[in-house]
Protein backbone atom coordinates (compact mmCIF):
# COMPACT_ATOMS: atom_id res chain seq x y z
CA UNK A 1 0.00 0.00 0.00
CA UNK A 2 1.11 3.13 -0.94
CA UNK A 3 0.45 6.37 0.94
CA UNK A 4 -0.33 10.00 -0.61
CA UNK A 5 2.13 12.21 -0.47
CA UNK A 6 0.24 14.00 1.92
CA UNK A 7 -0.28 11.59 4.00
CA UNK A 8 3.92 10.93 3.95
CA UNK A 9 4.30 14.70 4.81
CA UNK A 10 1.74 14.59 7.62
CA UNK A 11 4.04 11.58 9.16
CA UNK A 12 6.86 13.48 9.06
CA UNK A 13 5.11 16.69 10.43
CA UNK A 14 4.01 14.54 13.61
CA UNK A 15 7.65 12.72 14.22
CA UNK A 16 9.35 16.36 13.84
CA UNK A 17 6.83 18.17 16.24
CA UNK A 18 8.04 14.45 18.68
CA UNK A 19 11.05 15.00 17.96
CA UNK A 20 10.92 18.54 19.19
CA UNK A 21 8.77 18.12 22.44
CA UNK A 22 11.56 15.78 22.95
CA UNK A 23 14.02 17.79 22.81
CA UNK A 24 12.58 20.95 24.58
CA UNK A 25 11.26 18.36 27.09
CA UNK A 26 14.84 17.33 27.51
CA UNK A 27 15.99 21.25 27.93
CA UNK A 28 13.76 22.02 30.30
CA UNK A 29 15.27 18.95 32.20
CA UNK A 30 18.82 19.60 31.84
CA UNK A 31 18.39 23.48 32.93
CA UNK A 32 16.53 22.04 35.90
CA UNK A 33 19.48 19.72 36.71
CA UNK A 34 21.80 22.72 36.31
CA UNK A 35 19.60 24.95 38.50
CA UNK A 36 19.70 22.19 41.43
CA UNK A 37 23.35 22.05 41.15
CA UNK A 38 23.93 25.64 41.14
CA UNK A 39 21.66 25.64 44.28
CA UNK A 40 23.50 22.84 46.37
CA UNK A 41 26.73 24.44 45.25
CA UNK A 42 25.59 27.87 46.79
CA UNK A 43 24.89 26.16 50.14
CA UNK A 44 28.13 24.12 49.56
CA UNK A 45 30.01 27.81 49.10
CA UNK A 46 28.21 29.06 51.67
CA UNK A 47 29.56 26.72 54.03
CA UNK A 48 32.90 26.62 53.25
CA UNK A 49 33.34 30.34 53.22
CA UNK A 50 31.66 29.70 56.93
CA UNK A 51 34.19 27.72 57.62
CA UNK A 52 37.06 29.68 55.92
CA UNK A 53 35.88 32.87 58.21
CA UNK A 54 36.29 30.85 61.25
CA UNK A 55 39.45 29.69 60.42
CA UNK A 56 40.93 32.81 59.71
CA UNK A 57 39.45 34.37 62.91
CA UNK A 58 41.17 31.65 64.77
CA UNK A 59 44.54 31.91 62.93
CA UNK A 60 43.86 35.76 64.16
CA UNK A 61 43.27 34.73 67.45
CA UNK A 62 46.54 32.58 67.70
CA UNK A 63 48.62 35.37 65.97
CA UNK A 64 47.58 37.49 69.27
CA UNK A 65 48.47 35.34 71.41
CA UNK A 66 51.86 34.37 70.04
CA UNK A 67 52.36 38.39 69.93
CA UNK A 68 52.55 37.91 73.84
CA UNK A 69 54.51 34.89 74.09
CA UNK A 70 58.01 35.12 75.22
CA UNK A 71 60.19 32.82 72.88
CA UNK A 72 62.20 30.18 73.96
CA UNK A 73 65.84 31.86 72.43
CA UNK A 74 64.57 34.96 74.47
CA UNK A 75 64.12 33.10 77.94
CA UNK A 76 67.27 30.86 77.31
CA UNK A 77 69.38 34.30 77.22
CA UNK A 78 67.36 36.21 79.68
CA UNK A 79 68.12 33.35 82.17
CA UNK A 80 71.81 33.05 81.01
CA UNK A 81 71.95 37.12 81.73
CA UNK A 82 70.07 36.41 85.59
CA UNK A 83 72.52 33.79 86.23
CA UNK A 84 75.79 36.28 85.24
CA UNK A 85 73.89 39.31 87.63
CA UNK A 86 73.38 36.61 90.18
CA UNK A 87 77.00 34.91 90.46
CA UNK A 88 78.13 38.64 90.45
CA UNK A 89 75.80 39.77 93.31
CA UNK A 90 76.58 36.46 95.41
CA UNK A 91 73.24 35.10 94.87
CA UNK A 92 73.27 31.52 94.98
CA UNK A 93 69.97 29.70 92.98
CA UNK A 94 69.32 26.47 93.09
CA UNK A 95 66.98 25.17 90.31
Amino acid sequence: SHSSPALKGWSILRREIKAKTTIDDLAVMVKGGFEHMEEKFDKRMGSLENRMDGLEQGQEDIKLKLDNVAYRFELVELQRRVELVEKKVGINYQK
